[in-house]
């Protein structure tokens, strides 16, 4: 006659108890897809984008059969020397308002009927921040264009233990903080589409829970 082993079926139980968690858990954690409700296309305009301390410009003026061309970097303060007119405030204004601003001050006397154009060359002011599960948390630098993917190899690429597909990038927009969750790595796979970043966005990598 055989007589049941409580223990081993003590062990069946842990066993199966274990198994069943397990699967539990990594129905959970592979399940990181938060749907598509970030955006992705720039929230931006580089023409208004506030100007700051850093930051290249490339200035063209015609005057008559005339051209005059100058690269400027704003100072610490912000300002520019133009030729003709002197300091000129571009921090903290945008392209189009210090254009008008140049374009004015020539037309005042010094030129006849300016045609003034003024571009970004390279954004310097402009900084996002990037944290938790990464190579090296900080700022980074912002460049028109960005996308998380970019951020995050910036920062070193991923610790092992980061969450992939529940990045967390809070912006402040029009006023309110809004948080939006990425899963970076189906973007880096190509099955979702990119997240475009702004200046000042805040990037937090989570540890995953396994």
């Amino acid at each position: 006659m055989n007589l049941p082993n409580p223990s081993g079926h003590l062990g069946h139980v842990v066993i199966r108890t274990l198994v069943i968690l397990f699967a539990m858990l990594c129905t959970w954690s592979c399940g990181d897809n938060p749907p598509v409700v970030y955006p992705t296309v720039a929230p931006f305009d580089l023409n208004q984008l506030v100007l700051g301390p850093g930051d290249k410009l490339d200035l063209s003026v015609f005057y008559g059969s005339k051209q005059l061309k100058a690269t400027y970097t704003l100072d610490a303060s912000g300002h520019i020397e133009v030729q003709y007119i002197g300091s000129v405030q571009a921090g903290g204004k945008n392209l189009q308002s210090v254009q008008v601003d140049i374009q004015t001050r020539l037309s005042d006397g010094f030129l006849k009927d300016p045609i003034v154009s003024l571009s970004v060359i390279e954004i310097n002011s402009l900084k996002c921040s990037v944290f938790g599960q990464v190579a090296r948390s900080g700022s980074i630098k912002f460049t028109p264009g960005m996308t998380i993917t970019e951020a995050i190899a910036l920062s070193g690429g991923f610790q092992p233990l980061a969450r992939k597909n529940m990045v967390r990038v809070s912006r402040v927009v029009e006023g309110k903080k809004e948080t939006y969750k990425v899963p970076v790595e189906l973007i880096g796979e190509g099955r979702r589409p990119n997240f475009p970043m702004a200046p000042g966005d805040e990037v937090f990598v989570p540890e995953r829970p396994w």
